[in-house]
């Protein structure tokens, strides 16, 4: 597995990562927790060293796994986890106040048995909270040895550049795909003038680009895409197109839809890590297969032809969670 770095500060992590997100929450029922910390121990084996967690996935149990998973090699990977939401509760709304940081600083760092956070991320830009104001207690715990390095999640541009002037970020992570380009616009520029690296969460368009969904599809009760636009039948009908298209070339390139669609993001720039998540072992096999797939200046172009030609129908979130992501 090839090595990227993210941000000036050096992290180094695999050019794909492990996002564990989906091992215990939003996608359906947790997985035997058994067979999780086998998972995630087998992409260690074949060359993963970026782990992607938070406290509250779950909440709180996927920090529990990926810790007991990692302990065995802590040294060798990278983990980031996430603060930012009331008592660890996506529905409860963010909560980025100071005192808050630092007792979840010293709860993900119990879970996950490790002295140190990686990279710790502000999960959502809390409103109601300075973003001054968070990234100064995030360098204090850097200074206190317990965090390495500062992260972002789903921030806008001109909020990453007053943490940055508190505390340089290390690594933004947003959704970003064939699916959703946002970030290109701004997010983008932002980072390559700072030096920041990025790191796309759901860069498989939550499972869509992958060929495996369709309008006859049923999610299970529970799973989150139950109550995203994007994900309505008649929304998923008419984005086949897009995957039918890309479908067309990565046969070419010998490659699944899911290789092409990850390694068209490792093409972007070379401070990308993007992090899929999976609870089976022959797609994880997949997706890091991805790192392997070469994409020619012809091969892109088409690629982005066949972007411009088809408009993806949908919303990415429920207005409720759109209301969280700052633009």
């Amino acid at each position: 597995m090839q090595k990227r770095v993210l941000g000036k500060n050096g992290l180094e992590v695999s050019a794909i990562g492990l996002g564990c997100m989906g091992l215990s929450f939003a996608y359906g029922p947790a997985m035997d927790r058994g067979e999780a910390i086998k998972l995630v121990r087998a992409a260690y084996e074949r060359g993963v060293t970026f782990f992607d967690t938070a406290e509250c996935y779950g909440p709180f149990v996927n920090e529990e796994l990926v810790g007991e998973a990692l302990a065995p090699v802590r040294d060798q990977v990278v983990i980031a986890t996430k603060f930012g939401f009331r008592n660890g509760d996506v529905r409860l709304g963010p909560d980025s106040r100071p005192e808050t940081i630092r007792a979840v600083a010293d709860a993900s760092l119990k879970r996950l048995r490790t002295d140190r956070i990686d990279l710790f991320y502000q999960h959502r830009v809390d409103r109601n909270v300075s973003i001054e104001d968070v990234a100064g207690t995030v360098k204090q715990l850097i200074a206190q040895g317990k965090v390495k390095h500062f992260g972002m999640s789903e921030a806008g541009a001109r909020t990453i550049r007053r943490a940055h002037a508190v505390q340089p970020v290390t690594a933004v992570q947003s959704e970003y795909s064939l699916f959703w380009r946002e970030p290109e616009a701004k997010i983008f520029p932002t980072l390559e003038e700072l030096g920041i690296g990025f790191v796309p969460f759901s860069p498989l368009g939550r499972g869509f680009l992958t060929g495996a969904i369709d309008e006859k599809t049923q999610f299970a009760a529970g799973d989150a895409r139950n109550a995203y636009p994007r994900f309505t039948p008649e929304a998923r009908k008419a984005n086949l197109a897009l995957v039918d298209r890309l479908g067309a070339i990565a046969a070419k390139k010998g490659a699944t839809k899911a290789q092409l669609a990850l390694a068209w993001l490792i093409a972007q720039k070379p401070w990308i890590a993007p992090i899929p998540g999976t609870t089976k072992l022959h797609r994880l096999e997949e997706n890091l297969g991805g790192a392997e797939v070469a994409l020619t200046a012809v091969d892109l172009s088409q690629i982005e032809a066949a972007l411009a030609r088809i408009k993806v129908e949908g919303d990415r979130y429920p207005e409720s969670a759109q209301a969280m992501v700052d633009r």
